[in-house]
């Protein structure tokens, strides 16, 4: 498996990160443990996650994701060869977007415990959190860097000019400053990366992990109609891809998939993957034919054709 610099971090990775949302809420413990094995066996490294994963399920508190591929790692033994990712800052109960220093020191630790590790690969900001300074927010990373229990740092939900301020923060006072970014990004939502986002990222040498690469599961192409909603529980955030843009996306990934022999959601990913400005996008599954096919999508070589079609048919209006 061919690996990717993810920016200066000094980390490389494989071109796809898998997403541990779903760890907790539409996988239980044996189906994530069986995805993370087949995902290992793979040759793929990095695996995305957060604090807050799964708050929003009835009954759970948060850190459920975390928990379950801490527990894989420690029993598998393999937490050396995992690139693990996970985020601070997500209302856990205290009210608030939280990037306090208070917060991200009493946070990491519960991480950590949770992940049965000493140390993350990547930390990343989850949200922007306009109560806090940047220098505030910064200066507790810097201890955990230097304490060697966060390895590198990012940010998540941040705009063009929010990234900017961040940046320049951490230059004028010496702090470190953000190396990767995870933005929303795949072939019908465009807009908030595309152009600024991205030309800062690019100029600035940071690495990118893209999420919702498959626009929430739209992209897979088994949402065609609001009778297909219903269809698994995230169905309901799938509505307002049902327009003429996202039906003429559908066709053009129809095509390309044909000429292929692949499927839509392997061909969405390989044109992420295949973005300049972008390390890897990351993608969940919670059925071992849904891995088998995130896997695929990493050997997919798309041809300038199939880009162009692509391209013109999710250029934003």
């Amino acid at each position: 498996m061919t690996k990717r610099a993810l920016g200066r971090t000094g980390i490389s990775i494989a071109p796809l990160v898998l997403g541990g949302n779903v760890f907790g809420w539409t996988a239980d413990k044996k189906t994530s443990f069986d995805l993370l094995d087949r995902f290992a066996e793979a040759g793929l490294d990095a695996i995305d996650t957060a604090d807050a994963y799964s708050r929003w399920v009835p009954g759970n508190s948060g850190g459920e994701s975390e928990t379950i591929i801490g527990e894989w790692m420690k029993s598998r033994g393999n937490r050396d060869k995992v690139v693990v990712i996970t985020k601070v800052g997500s209302d856990m109960g205290q009210g608030r977007k939280d990037l306090s220093a208070k917060w991200i020191l009493e946070e990491v630790e519960a991480s950590l415990r949770r992940l049965r590790t000493d140390h993350i690969d990547v930390y990343l900001s989850h949200w922007h959190d306009p109560e806090t300074p940047y220098a505030e927010t910064l200066g507790a990373y810097d201890k955990l860097l230097k304490a060697g229990k966060v390895r590198s740092i990012g940010a998540s939900n941040h705009d063009a000019s929010q990234l900017r301020e961040a940046l320049d923060v951490a230059k004028s006072q010496g702090l470190p400053r953000y190396e990767v970014l995870q933005p929303e990004y795949n072939l019908y939502d465009r807009g908030s990366f595309d152009g600024a986002l991205s030309e800062l990222a690019s100029a600035e040498g940071l690495g990118v992990i893209t999420y919702f690469s498959l626009a929430r599961g739209f992209l897979a192409g088994k949402y065609r109609s609001e009778a297909d909603l219903g269809k698994s529980p995230r169905g309901g955030g799938v509505s307002g891809y049902l327009n003429p843009r996202g039906y003429a996306i559908l066709a053009a990934l129809d095509a390309v998939s044909a000429k292929h022999g692949a499927q839509p959601a392997e061909v969405a990913l390989a044109w992420v993957i295949a973005r300049p400005e972008v390390t890897a996008p990351i993608a969940s599954a919670t059925s071992l034919d849904q891995m088998d096919s995130l896997i695929r999508a990493v050997s997919l070589d798309l041809d300038p054709d199939d880009i162009v079609q692509l391209d013109r048919a999710s250029a934003p209006s």
